[in-house]
């Protein structure tokens, strides 16, 4: 049965959650809950469980659990100091621009949260010119729009379902063995996040080009289906090669859309043993996102993802301190002195779901993908597709232990480097999409 929706929907952001004070700016005139009317800057700060709204005269323009603040035709508001790539290496805070509703909540802990209710289309804007450089081939930016559209649709899409919940830790089956994973049913005061935890919205500041309104406008209410439902269309910046199947990143299901597919013109094998995992990451085979043309990555990617250079393969060393050090501190867990890692299960593009970790007061396994990432990172591992060698080799306490890994990101779905580059060598969006997401078709829906 074919999937249609009778009208585009509107889609709730959450931009900044459980903040102590929010600040801003209403560019226009603004209606407090229909009444009062607000332009200029303004704070919000929770107080007894209420969002208390000052403008920027420090006078009270609203006090409640939640204040919806709407503007005019054409009125947009700022937010101050946005955190994007939260927990990321690229983490930073800026100034961000939105244009429809502002939704001002107190949340149950304390703090603001801050979401912007928008149509699907108009965020879809923002998402391709944030998640992309606007700069980016056309082919590609009409690609992003469909798939950063299919996402969002299935996330409405399943609300009110059952989600295939992340266990609690210690989880995973076995005594000491900590099995998380993060979707986007994870927010209970809105649809989606703002930030790479869903996919990036950064508001009009990124909406620098007609290329990527064109993209928009051009495939409207377009998106990927499989088996009459929209697809869960996943993506990530660099697939190192090989993409990944769901199961490694996320619940332990097979979605059919999201297998593993070669990230180029041949046809290489999946991953299934640790010799095949080192030899693949220690070679650059010929990937469409193995490119070190300096101007196309600077056409398709965001200036702070150009600062990261090497994300087809990579090399992190850590001194075994220091190592231990970042282990207690993301993971809650004393190795004591750090004997061994050990990748226990691999997916086929060489990414690892299930790792021991060896020390002298214990082990440790730790599942999946993103999970992994995090623990070895004081930020995150561009992925979890990485070997380990420790210096002195067959030493109890080995002094050095250094990590050479593919890729960038959890390698399911589309590889979005990898799409730019086949973009930019003729292939359309259709060809794009069926390379990445064998099965699914193109669907109007609205």
């Amino acid at each position: 049965m074919a999937v249609k929706i009778m009208e585009e929907p509107r889609i709730s952001v959450g931009v900044v959650e459980g903040r102590d004070l929010v600040e801003g700016r209403f560019n226009g005139a603004f209606s407090v809950e229909g009444a009062r009317l607000v332009s200029g800057l303004f704070s919000a700060a929770s107080d007894a469980g209420k969002v208390v709204l000052l403008d920027g005269q420090g006078r009270e323009a609203g006090r409640s659990a939640s204040l919806r603040i709407s503007g005019g035709a054409g009125a947009t508001f700022d937010l101050f100091r946005v955190t994007i790539g939260e927990g990321f290496h690229w983490e930073r805070k800026e100034d961000h621009t939105f244009p429809g509703d502002v939704v001002l909540m107190a949340g149950k802990g304390g703090g603001v949260t801050a979401v912007n209710e928008v149509p699907v289309e108009d965020y879809l804007e923002s998402v391709v010119a944030s998640e992309m450089s606007a700069s980016a081939p056309a082919e590609f930016l009409k690609c992003h729009a469909i798939l950063s559209r299919s996402w969002v649709l299935s996330v409405i899409a399943r609300k009110g379902r059952p989600p295939a919940a992340s266990p609690p830790a210690p989880a995973g089956g076995h005594a000491g063995e900590v099995v998380r994973w993060y979707g986007g049913e994870d927010h209970a005061l809105f649809d989606v996040c703002a930030d790479d935890h869903c996919q990036r919205y950064h508001g009009l500041t990124r909406i620098t080009s007609e290329a990527v309104r064109a993209a928009v406008r051009e495939t409207q209410g377009t998106a990927l289906t499989f088996g009459g439902e929209i697809c869960d269309a996943r993506y990530s910046k660099a697939c190192g090669g090989l993409t990944e199947e769901f199961r490694t990143a996320w619940a332990d299901i097979d979605v059919p859309y999201l297998r593993c597919v070669s990230d180029g013109p041949a046809a290489y094998t999946p991953i299934t043993t640790e010799a095949q995992a080192a030899d693949w990451i220690g070679s650059r085979p010929d990937a469409y996102c193995n490119t070190q043309d300096e101007a196309l990555l600077a056409m398709i990617l965001p200036a702070f993802d150009r600062e990261t250079a090497s994300f087809f393969r990579w090399t992190v060393a850590y001194d075994r301190a220091e190592l231990e050090e970042i282990i207690r501190e993301k993971s809650g867990f004393d190795p004591g002195v750090l004997r061994a890692i050990e990748p226990l299960e691999r997916g086929p593009s060489g990414r690892i779901r299930r790792l021991r970790i060896v020390g002298s007061r214990g082990a440790r396994v730790v599942g999946k993908e993103l999970e992994i990432r995090r623990w070895f990172s004081r930020t995150h591992l561009y992925s979890s597709a990485f070997t380990v060698r420790a210096f002195p080799a067959g030493s109890s306490a080995p002094e050095r232990f250094v990590l050479a890994g593919a890729g960038w990101g959890h390698g399911v779905g589309l590889c979005q480097i990898g799409a730019a580059v086949m973009a930019s060598r003729g292939f359309s969006a259709g060809q794009i999409m069926a390379h990445y997401f064998p099965g699914a078709a193109l669907s109007r829906l609205y």
